[in-house]
């Protein structure tokens, strides 16, 4: 019976999608989504030599990041008016290693903290999202698979005003507070229960550090619980049956991100159609050992034996029971 339903999903969706335009109009769309699309030409590392090799069958990972320059203007899409990058003046605030099952039937996202105290190449111990700083996508990126030998096969970035917008398309989003909290640096008080978001109550929530008492690795789960219930919404019949809603969601999304030159809309649109039959969707922060001080600097020490032992399940592609064997996914229905 749930197969049944979830291949009656998809099948809907899939008549949602070409229903939405006329067969004369279809390329148009498709067209001009692509045209959307801010493509990134240097963002993979580009010596094969110093990458993990490419493997069949063991399904796909995307690196999605947010970026913190809090700049007036958009730095990711379309709107661009900034650059994404320019050395030394932006860091990622947002780390997150997806990685999609090869049957797509579950998806893992495994959040990095930024402050986490990584081996960056050429430029050795470093907070992660210093390489970002330093060298730009194709750092980061090599900087990653270095940490983890986990080839990532996609990337996106997308920057606050982008992350508001999608927010905002899918008429925002709600989420679970266990206990009141204010932020004193934005005076946001979030009361404990349901919060709606839109799109600048989204950013709100997910830049608070001060005043959780895990601060960054709290602030990760906010991040994560705000990314469940986007995807939950989404991935819903209501979004989903709507074709206006679908193509709205695709515009914003196409352009708000800033990707890799192998992503496509197709790529995109596929996407969105596979994980309408998923099963499973955890969220894990990467194992963390404990904080300290380098220097003036304070950093997140990895716990690197289970950071090993996660990263082989993603290259096996069996990350499902290590979260299961482990019991390390995140509650994210409900956060502080």
């Amino acid at each position: 019976m749930r197969r049944a339903l979830r291949l009656l999903m998809i099948t809907g969706v899939a008549g949602t999608l070409m229903g939405a335009c006329t067969a004369g109009t279809l390329y148009a769309f498709q067209s001009s989504l692509d045209s959307d699309i801010v493509r990134i030409p240097d963002a993979l590392p580009t010596v094969e030599a110093e990458r993990p090799p490419p493997e069949v069958g063991v399904g796909e990972n995307w690196l999605l990041v947010g970026t913190d320059s809090r700049s007036e203007r958009t730095t990711t899409g379309k709107d661009a008016g900034a650059r994404l990058w320019r050395p030394g003046q932006q860091r990622t605030d947002t780390i997150m290693l997806i990685h999609l099952s090869e049957s797509r039937n579950r998806v893992c996202v495994i959040s990095i903290p930024r402050d986490a105290w990584v081996s960056v190449p050429g430029k050795g111990k470093a907070k992660i999202n210093s390489a970002f700083s330093w060298g730009g996508p194709a750092l980061l990126i090599k900087s990653i698979e270095k940490l983890t030998g986990v080839r990532v096969d996609h990337y996106a970035a997308i920057d606050f005003q982008g992350f508001s917008a999608v927010t905002d398309a899918i008429g925002g989003v709600d989420v679970e507070v266990t206990q009141t909290v204010r932020d004193p640096l934005s005076g946001v008080t979030w009361k404990a229960g349901r919060q709606h978001l839109d799109g600048e109550k989204a950013l709100q929530f997910v830049r608070q550090r001060v005043n959780l008492p895990g601060g960054d690795l709290d602030r990760i789960k906010r991040q994560q619980a705000l990314l469940n219930s986007i995807a939950d919404k989404v991935l819903s019949a209501e979004t989903l049956a709507n074709p206006v809603k679908v193509n709205n969601l695709l515009r914003s999304l196409t352009k708000a991100i800033s990707v890799d030159s192998g992503v496509t809309p197709g790529i995109l649109r596929s996407r969105l159609l596979e994980l309408t039959g998923l099963d499973s969707l955890d969220y894990v922060t990467m194992p963390v050992k404990g904080t300290g001080m380098e220097g003036p600097q304070s950093v997140v020490y990895l716990d690197l034996t289970q950071t090993r032992a996660l990263s082989e399940a993603i290259q096996d592609d069996r990350v499902d029971d290590y979260v299961r064997e482990n019991d390390s996914a995140n509650a994210v229905d409900e956060v502080r």
